[in-house]
């Protein structure tokens, strides 16, 4: 491979089309998502029509203790982005390499941290959640095997956004189809042909997780490019680690804790049986088809903004956030009417109980449409991390999805307890958290935030 070729696979946004540098960025991305989707995804589909709605329920129940954990890191990896897209926005080739380095072994080390933390914490969420006793077995074990492997995880989503905040969406997106496939095939091997049940899908995700990141170690180890890993360099630079701590950390913090107030609603949905839990785990699953095109594109507008103001640009910058924010909110809309249509066959796909499919059905009618406003959250709050100001969006969603969220949930609850009640807390958070992040971004004030 000769190196203009080479020089293809990263992306240089500042300069071109707005809108189509934000759609060849977000494009590899959304595929890339929606195979990440897929690894727990398949696991339900598998568990639901192979082994039964309280494997469902339990695989369901297991997904917010799960973001609690990864995506503190998943969060932290955005700190990360933003330095590596500054650095390379202004041909800083020096303090990109020490970025890098410095990036990779924080994330060996929290891959060790985060295996330990995961295992020790999970049986005890899982029994703070009220999770019903035929379910709490199953979940039991499928975290315990999740967590076991979650190493990998950590380390394909740190090197994939290395690459990303670079421009180079394509090759993560190929390893994530590699072993999204594996997945699906190993699911298929253990649970219906091994007979290993709810063990069997655990395996085949942590086992696929290990296979992607091999993959995009190996590519950053032989780049020749100013982004590459050197092992012998690896170290933690100080002065930029706490540059990657300024935005990812507060990122960090406001993920885990909305998955945490995630445990709380899953906590409620709990209590009316197995049946809703498994119909509330198919909405969850359907529902985030919506939702991860805007999160591609949250993405594209965060290394966007990044490397416009590396390079100095902030009109483009702030234009490009416009942008990107059109066009999520045009592809939910799109997505959300689909998905509407065709509810209560998408349920049925994970398992064809009449009260799965009713309860599942119910949920995704009621919330899918609301997932517009969503998209503030991502793509304009993305924005605001790219420039810098990752507290502000912190503090918001804090406040919108962890605080008013559980009022909402308390009182509402006391007045009415259904389940349809409950479900619609997620997008009493949405709103509010939308509305206060489009006053503060036109206010203007996290522009004082950008240090350029």
């Amino acid at each position: 491979m000769n190196q203009t070729r080479k020089k293809q696979q990263s992306m240089d946004m500042t300069s071109g089309s707005i809108t189509k540098l934000l759609i060849m960025f977000a494009v590899p991305l959304v595929i890339g998502n929606l195979f990440q989707q897929l690894y727990n995804t398949v696991d339900s589909l598998v568990v639901g029509n192979f082994v039964g709605s309280h494997a469902l329920a339990a695989v369901g129940s297991t997904t917010s203790i799960i973001n609690m954990i990864v995506m503190f890191f998943t969060g932290t990896s955005v700190g990360a982005g933003v330095v590596i897209s500054r650095y390379y926005g202004a041909h800083d080739d020096e303090k990109l390499h020490i970025a890098v380095e410095t990036t990779m072994a924080v994330t060996f080390i929290c891959g060790i941290i985060f295996t330990g933390l995961g295992i020790f914490v999970a049986p005890y969420m899982l029994k703070f959640m009220s999770t019903p006793d035929d379910v709490l077995p199953s979940a039991s074990v499928y975290l315990k095997i999740y967590f076991s492997g979650v190493f990998g995880l950590l380390v394909y989503n740190m090197g994939s956004a290395i690459l990303r905040a670079v421009g180079d969406t394509k090759r993560p997106l190929y390893f994530l189809c590699l072993s999204s496939v594996m997945n699906i095939g190993l699911d298929l091997l253990f649970v219906v042909g091994f007979g290993m049940a709810i063990e069997g899908v655990a395996y085949a995700t942590i086992i696929s997780q290990f296979i992607s990141a091999i993959l995009v170690l190996i590519v950053l180890t032989r780049s020749t490019e100013n982004y590459r890993l050197t092992w012998k360099d690896l170290r933690i630079d100080k002065k930029i680690f706490r540059q990657i701590l300024m935005v990812g950390l507060p990122t960090g913090f406001q993920q885990s804790l909305t998955s945490f107030s995630n445990v709380y609603v899953q906590s409620y949905i709990n209590t009316f049986g197995s049946s809703c839990m498994a119909g509330w785990s198919s909405y969850s699953k359907i529902d985030q088809f919506v939702f991860l095109p805007m999160q591609s594109i949250g993405q594209a507008s965060t290394t966007f903004m990044s490397q416009n103001l590396g390079a100095g640009n902030l009109p483009r910058a702030k234009k490009g956030t416009g942008v990107a924010l059109r066009l999520a909110l045009l592809i939910t809309f799109a997505s959300a009417g689909i998905l509407f249509l065709f509810a209560p066959r998408l349920v049925a796909v994970f398992n064809q109980e009449p009260d799965v499919v009713r309860y599942g059905t119910m949920f995704l009618r009621m919330n899918v449409f609301m997932l517009a406003f969503c998209c503030p959250n991502q793509v304009v709050a993305g924005a605001m991390r790219g420039a810098g100001d990752s507290r502000t969006p912190m503090l918001i969603m804090l406040f919108s999805f962890v605080l008013f969220r559980q009022i909402y949930l308390y009182i509402a609850t006391s007045i009415c307890n259904t389940a349809a009640v409950v479900g619609f807390g997620y997008p009493v958070g949405w709103i509010v958290a939308s509305v206060l992040v489009e006053i503060y971004y036109m206010s203007g004030k996290w522009e004082k935030k950008i240090n350029m």
